[in-house]
């Protein structure tokens, strides 16, 4: 496709893991990708494997708490691939602690990239869905946000992107533009094998403990993710928003 047909998505936090899965998963969908990290040189691998399958990939630093370099990164998209038509916002990072180990610092990074990284990054993304009439908004909740032990900073923050995500259907529904949230169970990532560092475990016997309570006995892989994301993204999921899909092999109340 041409620069001026091909839709645009945005990933944050897409240097690997589930973030890297979706900016490929929907490379292959069709859509022009920016992949967008903390430091632009660590997409390098992942818009070399879109570009490797044919894909337009561009490369994309931003720190997505900072209210100037988001702003900056959705510019540049827009002058260098096109104006975003998706935005997946996936970047998050874990403090764990218990509550009264956790320092304040740890509470406040944890909502700035997850919380305040996402609402900066709709708001910066928004006026260009708005304006074509035409938007899919994906926010990475987990089932964290259903309560987790050592996690009071992290559980909060994917709790509060629901209700975020659901605020932004009811807003941007008559624009065109639609908002869905996943909510992943154990997905093997490094940021679950860093949970198996912290808690003093192999991340073998870590996933393996974590597989024996999971319905279809197997833990989660980023393409399961990426599978929902390029669903929300699609034409066909136009009449579904402001919804939360658990997407962690069995059901979660």
């Amino acid at each position: 496709m041409s620069q001026t047909t091909q839709k645009v998505a945005i990933v944050t936090g897409a240097a690997r893991g589930i973030g890297g899965a979706t900016a490929l998963r929907l490379a292959q969908d069709g859509y022009a990708v920016a992949a967008l990290d903390l430091r632009e040189a660590s997409c390098v691998d992942t818009v070399a494997t879109i570009t490797e399958v044919g894909g337009r990939a561009l490369a994309v630093g931003a720190d997505v708490s900072d209210a100037e370099q988001v702003q900056t990164a959705v510019e540049r998209v827009a002058t260098e691939l096109g104006a975003p038509s998706v935005l997946v916002n996936n970047a998050g990072i874990t403090r764990d602690n218990l509550l009264f180990k956790m320092s304040e610092q740890d509470w406040d990074a944890v909502m700035g990239v997850h919380l305040r990284g996402a609402f900066l990054m709709s708001k910066a993304c928004q006026s260009h869905m708005t304006a074509a009439g035409w938007g899919r908004i994906v926010n990475l909740s987990s089932t964290a946000a259903l309560g987790n032990r050592g996690q009071v900073n992290y559980s909060a923050a994917k709790a509060g992107l629901q209700g975020f995500t659901k605020t932004l259907a009811i807003e941007l529904g008559k624009f065109g533009v639609t908002a869905n949230a996943i909510a992943p169970g154990f997905i093997a990532t490094e940021m679950t094998a860093k949970t198996a560092e912290r808690l003093g475990m192999s991340f073998d016997d870590f996933k393996a403990s974590a597989a024996a309570k999971i319905p279809v006995a197997r833990v989660g892989a980023p393409d399961d993710i990426a599978n929902a994301v390029s669903f929300f993204a699609s034409e066909a999921a136009g009449f579904v928003s402001g919804q939360v899909l658990y997407v962690a092999g069995g059901p979660r109340t």
